[in-house]
């Protein structure tokens, strides 16, 4: 069963060496994240599992990364590769390089020094709700005492220079995933309409959901922990425990 999870933003600005001269302006943000993995680490999960999206640029849509998978940050000029967790190492590079969202996850990790079993699972940005609290449901049940990191941003249309420009709806769904997320209400998070996270560009809503569908009947408590959109793009931090 899920007892633990932690909802964390994933902008590869997150990583100090891609921010690059703008990197003190997200540190509270890195220090909420920082705050939700060690709510995650203290319930003592057996096992944790990353959910994030898929890379809309990759034909094969790679939905599944094992203990060990590799990524890095290339693609936004820094030489900076990460693992995902300690211990296993696949070696070949047979599971192909970590999406990008599941690359800052591991990154997460590694600065909180995870050290146990984890792996990976994407869901794409359009995937339909149902599927997602499916797969939530099976991943709740990958161990006895599973835990969550859940990475997806709110809209990223929350104001004229923002990267999909200003939508006056955009700060409505964000408060109202932050309202679900501040108290663990999976019946919210499952209500996100896909139509409209599409439109505002909130690639968070499936990973949202899949929580919505792990934590049902698990009895959670929820804190936000960050909720600001910084760059006109909707950041929320939550540890459900």
């Amino acid at each position: 069963m899920l007892v633990a999870a932690a909802v964390c933003p994933c902008p590869p600005l997150l990583v100090p060496e891609v921010a690059a001269g703008a990197a003190p302006e997200l540190d509270a943000l890195r220090d909420a994240c920082d705050r939700a993995l060690r709510a995650v680490a203290e319930a003592r999960p057996d096992r944790l599992l990353v959910v994030g999206t898929t890379d809309e640029g990759d034909p094969g849509r790679r939905n599944s990364f094992p203990w060990g998978a590799r990524g890095s940050f290339r693609r936004y000029g820094v030489d900076r590769t990460v693992r995902l967790g300690t211990g296993r190492d696949p070696g070949d590079g047979t599971w192909g390089e970590l999406t990008a969202s599941v690359a800052v996850g591991a990154w997460l990790l590694e600065r909180a020094g995870w050290t146990g079993p984890c792996e990976a699972r994407c869901v794409r940005p359009d995937e339909d709700p149902d599927a997602c609290l499916r797969l939530g449901a099976e991943l709740a049940e990958a161990a006895p005492r599973t835990a969550l990191l859940v990475l997806g941003d709110g809209s990223a249309r929350r104001s004229l220079k923002a990267p999909g420009y200003l939508d006056g709806r955009a700060e409505a769904f964000d408060a109202a995933a932050a309202r679900a997320l501040a108290a663990a209400d999976t019946a919210a998070l499952a209500a996100l309409p896909p139509d409209r996270a599409a439109g505002l560009m909130a690639a968070g809503r499936a990973p949202w959901q899949v929580l919505a569908g792990a934590a049902g009947g698990a009895g959670l408590g929820g804190r936000l922990l960050y909720d600001e959109a910084p760059y006109g793009v909707g950041y929320l931090v939550a540890a459900w425990t």
